[in-house]
């Protein structure tokens, strides 16, 4: 018997599917807005603090400090677009501008677009300052001018970077009533506390200027930034590039080296963190581990990698220098190096650096030691002439100038 087509059923059917598919579409938007309003409760409206901008941020921010600014822009103009209104894209350009300085912060051609950046980013700032006085937006006017301050006082333009300074620090204080910005905010505040000493120490000329702001405490600075470090999600690598300095600065070298090795590791294509780890190595007398890193370095400056010049060069050839003269014997492979470490500090105008003058001390030995006393005796005269008056290095010349000309008389 033949069976009858009953449309009805298959009309059934879709229905009820349909049915189900339309119960299954609103229960994923009912689970997409409290999706969305427990990630408004938990940023409390912050543009920093939301998941997706903290994803869509990690890997721009990541290409920036290991100098792939191509893609990290690319990322950043992204956000741009996204958030037009938000001062959040124009102060990572901002700061991807000052990290293309900070290899050699001898070059200004970067200033302007930095400048230019941060100032639209505290525009944009203000404006939400001025339309609902949110905390994040003071954030901004901190982090901005602080990096123009940054900017000011490289360039020794003082009256300028205590204008942002004292701006930066106004509007720190009025962002400290959102107390999920603590880590962000205690990068200030370390920064702060150490440099106010260190500014004291260094720079007598800036000593009348410190009775307008308030005093400072050094190893709580130093404790800040470690914390920061660790905890800060924006600031944290901005923490560890001044940690590896003052812990250069203190003698720290253990630390140093620790944290120099880790911030390499982290972004291997960082000019900055390779020549400090090199340095940090060196310092440690990590043969190996120096010679291996310094190589790298010349490699990627004969290369053309981003950010590697001049001064990462100069301490590159410079510890290879040491190590063939002192360790390996080999005073053809010294003297190629050293007078590699005085051609990049000539490019880049650095004639004042200890390696500059160490060099010229150790080509003059090895002309001593050929017994080529004339271009020893040349070598010594320029340091005695040139450099500091009290540096080590130019005591050791003045020593290695007599000795030369002893045994030239001798020789004669």
């Amino acid at each position: 018997m033949k069976k009858v087509f009953d449309l009805s059923i298959y009309i059934k059917v879709f229905l009820l599917c349909s049915l189900l598919v339309s119960q299954q579409q609103m229960a994923n938007a009912q689970w997409w807005k409290d999706t969305e309003k427990a990630e408004q409760e938990r940023s409390k409206g912050m543009l920093l603090l939301t998941t997706e901008v903290q994803i869509e941020a990690t890997q721009a921010i990541n290409h920036m400090y290991n100098f792939k600014f191509y893609e990290a822009e690319r990322e950043f103009n992204y956000l741009k677009v996204k958030y037009p209104d938000h001062p959040l894209p124009e102060f990572l350009l901002g700061l991807m501008e000052w990290w293309k300085i900070v290899p050699n912060t001898e070059n200004v051609i970067y200033d302007e677009r930095c400048i230019e950046y941060m100032d639209k980013s505290i525009e944009k700032a203000e404006k939400i300052w001025d339309d609902s006085e949110n905390p994040e937006a003071a954030f901004f006017m901190a982090a901005a001018y602080a990096f123009k301050g940054r900017l000011h006082s490289e360039r020794k333009h003082w009256t300028k970077a205590t204008f942002a300074a004292k701006n930066a620090l106004k509007y720190l204080d009025r962002s400290r009533s959102f107390s999920d910005f603590s880590p962000e905010l205690m990068f200030g505040d370390g920064l702060y506390n150490y440099y106010f000493h260190y500014v004291k120490e260094n720079y007598a000329m800036l000593r009348p200027v410190l009775w307008l702001f308030p005093k400072g405490d050094k190893p709580k600075g130093i404790s800040q930034l470690e914390k920061v470090s660790y905890n800060a999600f924006y600031t944290r690598t901005e923490a560890r590039y001044f940690l590896l300095q003052i812990y250069g600065l203190e003698n720290m070298n253990e630390k140093a080296l620790n944290l120099s090795k880790y911030t390499y590791e982290t972004y291997p294509d960082n000019p900055f963190f390779q020549r400090f780890y090199a340095r940090s190595a060196f310092v440690a007398g990590r043969v190996s581990e120096a010679k291996t890193i310094a190589k790298s370095i010349l490699q990627k400056i004969d290369e053309h990698y981003p950010g590697y010049e001049g001064v990462s060069g100069r301490y590159a050839a410079y510890i290879l220098g040491y190590y063939a003269m002192n360790y390996d014997r080999d005073n053809k492979e010294a003297k190629t190096y050293f007078q590699k470490t005085i051609d990049f500090a000539k490019q880049t105008g650095s004639t004042n650096s200890g390696y500059y003058w160490s060099s010229m001390i150790a080509l003059g030995k090895i002309a001593s030691q050929d017994q080529d006393y004339d271009t020893a005796i040349e070598y010594y005269k320029q340091v005695i002439d040139d450099s500091e008056r009290k540096s080590s290095q130019r005591e050791e010349a003045k020593k290695l100038l007599t000795e030369a000309k002893k045994a030239r008389r001798k020789k004669k």
